[in-house]
């Protein structure tokens, strides 16, 4: 508790920030509910209450995401990955996310070059040929600026905002911690495990702060994709590399937003979306390791119908029992198998609905309506959508990482689309997922799970002994404990502690108030114009007490 408060106060210039944009759109209730106008009250600030006209006017999901802009690049990316739970929030809350850029005014040369020589170990102009101190393109983390080796190659120079992991970091603290008490206050809440949203939100983020990390995603994507010549990843220059900069071959194609460029340049727009299916089908249900953030601004075009993928700082990670429970799903989609997707929803849920049956025939219904329908008229990204909506229905959340493919999937569909109308992500993936069925069904498959299972269980049997052993030892010692975590029991078991300390106080001041009176009627001692001092001392230390008293439970918002 002693780290939390020090950790909040370390904060509260930024925490007072947040809390005026959110008061400022009609959120301050928010605040209120969390407990956190307490922080304000402790530290002695006050907040503007106020909220103009204009701002009121606007529906919820509106002002809601006028305030993450307004909050910054934290969470605006939160925002982002908001846009893609179905799961959580209805169309019009998911609608207005998707709205959010990622765009941000350049910072001024002048205020990076210092960043700049310390990183490089030297002036730009001394480490490149040439280097435009003008920016080529800008984010919220970093922003890009074109530069030439000194053996010519042109190449982009990505640098990090000056300033930004500070603010980044406290902003990630103050999300951890309302995680927490959203988890402790609110069991409607706690099944969409917020703690664990912002944990895997927070991974993501510090990764994209690493420029050095971008560098080993883009050459591990790239070492993937050796043997595919349609597919491009920018080539990494390590000795300028770091942790703030990083130096990667400059891309000159056309940007994935610029189709009627591409229309010019006489591209086949059809191959082009189908090399980007096959990309993106090969990272999630092959490699396991996929560009998490591929928005048409992260992907161009270029002669001979390649594609090239930039801006590798969000990538996404499954392991191989997630991939088998994503091919096993998008199997059951395809096929119209519905148990199949009611096993792997329950599975990533982790609590069982309220009512399994119901879920179970929705889920049929839903995969039902398919039956009978062509494979171009089927819409990956459209079924995954409804499939979430259906999730949130039933009061069930998905998994964090399985959030991000969904949103990568969405993505990728979507910008193939774009390039061409007829694409249908389902069409591409239905022969990859049979041969993945099968291959997880092949004899040599069968016989290593199986041989697997069998080391595991000798293993585990062969520990039972000792365990057990182990086991009676400590019961023997009266070392043994067993522990029951309740929540609410234990915030019951805080209230009672507060409520104990309060009558405590409240018996000292009382006890100094007698004191002091009878003191002020004993003759002999010192005194203060007449009055015994230490009568006086006590009555003093006895209305200081009273009024800490007071004031903590006036500022625990239950004052009577």
């Amino acid at each position: 508790m002693l780290w939390e408060t020090l950790s909040t106060a370390r904060d509260i210039g930024r925490l007072n920030e947040l809390a005026s944009v959110l008061i400022r759109y009609g959120f301050g209730d928010v605040l209120r509910r969390l407990g956190l106008v307490n922080i304000f009250i402790g530290a002695g600030k006050a907040l503007n209450w106020k909220q103009t006209s204009d701002i009121s006017n606007l529906e919820s999901p509106v002002r809601f995401c006028h305030a993450l802009t307004e909050m910054g690049p934290t969470f605006i990316k939160l925002g982002q990955i908001l846009a893609t739970r179905s799961d959580l929030f209805s169309s019009e809350w998911t609608t207005e996310f998707k709205k959010l850029q990622n765009q941000a005014s350049p910072v001024s040369f002048d205020l990076i070059i210092e960043q700049l020589q310390q990183d490089l170990g030297c002036s730009p102009h001394e480490a490149f040929a040439e280097f435009d101190p003008t920016p080529f393109a800008a984010a919220s983390i970093a922003q890009v600026h074109r530069a030439r080796l000194q053996d010519g190659t042109e190449v982009i120079v990505k640098v990090r905002r000056p300033g930004i992991q500070p603010l980044m970091e406290a902003d990630l603290r103050l999300l951890a911690r309302v995680a927490e008490l959203m988890e402790a206050e609110s069991t409607a809440l706690r099944r969409f495990k917020p703690r664990e949203v912002v944990r895997q939100f927070t991974r993501s983020l510090r990764r994209e702060l690493d420029l050095l990390a971008e560098c080993r995603n883009a050459e591990r994507i790239a070492k993937n994709f050796a043997d595919d010549p349609n597919i491009v990843v920018p080539k990494m220059y390590w000795p300028w590399c770091s942790e703030r900069v990083n130096v990667q071959q400059f891309i000159d194609g056309i940007p994935g937003r610029d189709i009627a460029a591409v229309e010019q340049a006489g591209l086949d727009r059809h191959l082009l979306a189908h090399y980007g299916g096959q990309a993106a089908l090969k990272m999630i249900l092959i490699d396991g390791f996929y560009h998490a953030d591929p928005h048409q601004g992260n992907i161009f075009y270029l002669p001979g119908n390649k594609i090239a993928f930039i801006d590798f700082g969000l990538v996404g990670r499954l392991s191989f029992e997630r991939r088998h429970q994503v091919v096993t799903l998008l199997h059951g989609m395809v096929e119209l198998d519905a148990p199949r997707v009611v096993e792997v929803l329950l599975d990533w849920a982790g609590d069982p609905p309220l009512n399994g049956q119901n879920l179970s025939v929705e889920v049929e219904e839903f995969i039902d309506k398919y039956h009978g329908v062509s494979l171009k008229n089927f819409h990956l990204g459209m079924m995954l959508t409804e499939l979430m909506s259906l999730l949130r229905e039933h009061r069930l959340s998905l998994p964090p990482d399985i959030i991000i493919l969904i949103k990568a999937l969405i993505t990728l569909e979507s910008v193939a689309q774009q390039l061409d109308p007829e694409f249908n992500m389902v069409s591409d993936a239905k022969p990859l997922l049979h041969q993945l069925m099968l291959d997880r069904n092949t004899p040599d498959a069968i016989a290593k799970r199986g041989w697997q299972a069998f080391v595991d269980t000798t293993e585990l049997l062969a520990g039972l002994p000792q365990d057990l052993q182990q086991l009676l030892r400590s019961a023997r010692s009266g070392k043994f404990q067993l522990h029951v975590d309740i929540t609410r029991l234990k915030t019951f078991g805080n209230q009672l502690d507060r409520a104990a300390s309060r009558v405590a106080i409240g018996n000292v001041v009382a006890a100094m108030i007698i004191g002091s009176s009878i003191v002020m009627t004993v003759d002999g001692g010192p005194t203060l114009f007449g009055l015994p001092v230490f009568g006086i001392l006590g009555f003093i230390s006895a209305v200081i007490g009273g009024i800490g008293l007071l004031f903590s439970i006036w500022s625990s918002g239950r004052w009577k």
